[in-house]
């Protein structure tokens, strides 16, 4: 197959689509098994394999709902995907070890995507923009 700029969205958005629904296991058909999910600045670190990355998303999905992203540009290169993202959803939990109380949240997120030769995300590196996480919910 092919890694063409069309295959490479069609497999983040559906990887955000697992993720809108909080549907771990769809999010983890997307990685590579020996993927590699690092949140830079993220307390653990970056996480290695499905199950690693499963106690990520399993800490994510208790922290924020009603997640929802909307595209704001994409850069392509051979096998990788620079995508830059406003999320917007609800603080359920204590996101980032602040408390949420339910609040509105939106912040842009830029993502570093490596893909494999099959298509499947090999590595996910994900900056925030924690200071406007922190302005709300500081």
């Amino acid at each position: 197959m092919a890694l063409t700029p069309e295959v490479m969205d069609r497999k983040i958005e559906e990887h955000f689509g697992f993720e809108a629904r909080d549907d771990i296991d769809g999010v983890l058909s997307t990685l590579a098994p020996d993927c590699e999910h690092d949140v830079v600045g993220w307390p653990d670190g970056p996480s290695v394999g499905h199950a690693q990355a499963r106690k990520f998303y399993e800490a994510l999905f208790a922290d924020l709902a009603d997640s929802r992203t909307e595209c704001v540009r994409r850069l392509y290169g051979e096998h990788f995907l620079i995508d830059e993202t406003r999320w917007s959803g609800r603080a359920v939990g204590k996101p980032f070890g602040l408390e949420g109380g339910g609040r509105a949240l939106s912040f842009r997120m830029l993502h570093v995507l490596e893909f494999t030769e099959a298509g499947d995300i090999r590595r996910e590196q994900v900056w925030l923009d924690f200071g406007a996480i922190l302005k709300q919910l500081g």
